[in-house]
């Protein structure tokens, strides 16, 4: 076998689409508006260990990759959700969501609702990155390619069947719907740049299906935490 032309192999990792946790059956719930508030804190709880725990992936990856080019682009992700000043980023709006949802602050943040497979499946990640090229870390983030339907469809139903929530707790999936097509434009460039060779263009797939497999699982934990 020979390595894909760049058109077949963007067709491959998107195919992935299919094993995206937007399929999960909690998520599934989530959107047809048959989550209770329970069930929706819980959720946003352990939700949250991954939300806070982006911006190391990301610094992991910056710290394998030896393309400064690439790390100047980056770098913005670990912005964008730590902040550039107190009370900024998505791991602040994420916590404005919890707070909208009727979470105090001091609960999320110190882990007390979050259950040991999402801290299994998010350390995982985290671990992936730090020792996997950094490609291969790229490529695991390509999830950014499903994420803004799935993004734009949880907006949709968090407005219409949870009108309890405060929409100003709903910022951070708007921010999301810009800034994943524009971070998922950049990891595809790097990909279909530097993963040339059948072996180089496997393992991109395989880390895009290990990262579709984590979002799984950390709904799978969810999902068995809080039962419909």
């Amino acid at each position: 076998m020979t390595a894909l032309e760049t058109t077949a192999f963007v067709e491959s990792l998107r195919a992935h689409s299919r094993q995206y946790h937007d399929a999960h059956p909690f998520h599934v719930r989530m959107n047809a508006g048959l989550c209770t508030p329970g069930q929706l804190r819980g959720w946003i709880a352990n939700r949250f260990y991954y939300q806070e725990n982006i911006p190391r992936k990301d610094a992991a990856i910056l710290a394998n990759c030896p393309d400064v080019e690439v790390r100047r682009r980056w770098i913005r992700r670990i912005t964008d959700h730590d902040g550039a000043a107190p009370g900024d980023g998505g791991i602040e709006a994420w916590l404005r969501l919890g707070e909208a949802a009727g979470l105090e602050r001091e609960e999320i943040l110190d882990h007390r609702h979050l259950v040991p497979g999402a801290r299994f499946s998010v350390d995982a990640y985290v671990n992936f990155a730090r020792n996997r090229p950094w490609t291969e870390a790229v490529a695991s983030s390509l999830t950014e390619l499903f994420a803004p339907d799935l993004m734009a469809e949880r907006l949709a139903a968090f407005e219409k069947y949870y009108q309890w929530i405060d929409p100003e707790g709903l910022a951070y999936f708007r921010a999301r719907l810009e800034q994943a097509p524009r971070d998922s434009e950049h990891a595809l460039e790097i990909v279909t740049t530097h993963c040339l060779t059948e072996e180089s263009q496997g393992a991109a797939i395989g880390a895009l299906s290990f990262k579709c497999d984590v979002l799984w699982s950390l709904m799978d934990a969810i999902g068995q935490a809080y039962p419909s």
